[in-house]
């Protein structure tokens, strides 16, 4: 293993005091790990909390900012943060009007949040949730009941910031989270597995001439294992079940294709040139694109494509200004 560590233990710490020397607008409770923006949030307005395992940036840390998240809790590699941790992000990001957690559907990730939010609700701090469960790839896997949750926490993140942003209330704010978590659904490809560092090799083990189909964003099998194949076929195997799962015309969407830590942008951009035009074919009315590494695996080779249905105040509210250190347009 080869990576810019000291020591593989304290990997999450260093990369927090990393994050705070780099961003002056955030602020780093290293004794928590939780990552909060600079200034408190403003009174009335309805905070968004998120968290997850790391190993996944810039989700969540990196959206922390000005029109989407206030504070993520960051848990150890591929590790959900604990109720304290959860808890901590929620009180030190509410302002009165209530805070939303955003909860990708990992059963830790899920339980944990739960604790915290019925912890905060003890004292007096109104929580709503929303569980994101996109991944078409299974129904259930080893980490989780029900779908997983990828990409479109992402999308979510930056939709329902602007309306937070804009003073909604946490009833308005929590209902169009439940939509947009509704309309996400998302399908990935590895083509090769991730190394956690306190481990020190592989997760798994893909040979070179293959790659796992659906594989999950901690290295999770996915639905099937099969012969490397050339990028207008991984195309059709990422967006075929995307289609299908809509059940119906899909209409206008925002569309983010993730690579997932270890594939360079030039082939991401020609995955999504072999990805555009099956799109279209299937009746998808692409009105946004979102291209990059948004939702990673450590160093894991593939990509995951997400495709969320996209009314005309979901469109508004991705384009208004946003200021993280992952996603930062209009300001």
């Amino acid at each position: 293993m080869k990576k810019f560590v000291n020591d593989p233990a304290d990997v999450l710490a260093e990369a927090l005091r990393g994050i705070q020397a780099a961003h002056p607008d955030l602020r780093v409770d290293a004794e928590n790990r939780v990552i909060l923006r600079a200034e408190p949030t403003r009174a009335g307005k309805v905070a968004l909390v998120s968290g997850g395992g790391s190993g996944h940036e810039p989700m969540h840390g990196g959206f922390v900012g000005r029109g989407m998240l206030d504070a993520a809790a960051a848990g150890e590699v591929f590790t959900s943060p604990t109720p304290d941790q959860v808890l901590a992000a929620t009180q030190a990001a509410d302002s009165g009007a209530g805070v939303l957690h955003i909860v990708k559907n990992y059963t830790g990730d899920v339980l944990n949040f739960e604790m915290a939010a019925e912890l905060a609700a003890a004292e007096g701090v109104q929580v709503e949730s929303v569980v994101v469960a996109d991944d078409v790839a299974v129904q259930d896997s080893t980490w989780t009941a029900g779908r997983r949750g990828t990409g479109t926490t992402v999308i979510l993140e930056k939709i329902v910031g602007a309306l937070a942003e804009e003073g909604a209330d946490l009833s308005a704010v929590a209902e169009l989270a439940r939509r947009v978590s509704a309309a996400g659904r998302s399908m990935g490809v590895a083509l090769t597995s991730c190394t956690v560092p306190a481990a020190g090799r592989p997760t798994f083990d893909l040979p070179d001439d293959e790659m796992e189909v659906g594989v999950g964003i901690h290295g999770e099998p996915g639905r099937s294992r099969v012969k490397l194949a050339s990028a207008h076929e991984i195309a059709k195997l990422m967006v075929d079940p995307i289609v299908h799962d809509f059940g119906d015309a899909v209409g206008p969407a925002i569309v983010l294709l993730s690579g997932l830590g270890g594939t360079p942008l030039i082939e991401q951009y020609l995955l999504y040139g072999e990805i555009a035009p099956l799109l279209a074919d299937a009746g998808v009315d692409v009105q946004r694109v979102l291209i990059g590494d948004y939702i990673t695996s450590l160093d894991m080779a593939g990509a995951s494509l997400t495709v969320v249905k996209a009314d005309d105040e979901m469109l508004r509210l991705w384009d208004a200004p946003v200021v993280t250190p992952g996603l930062r347009w209009g300001a």
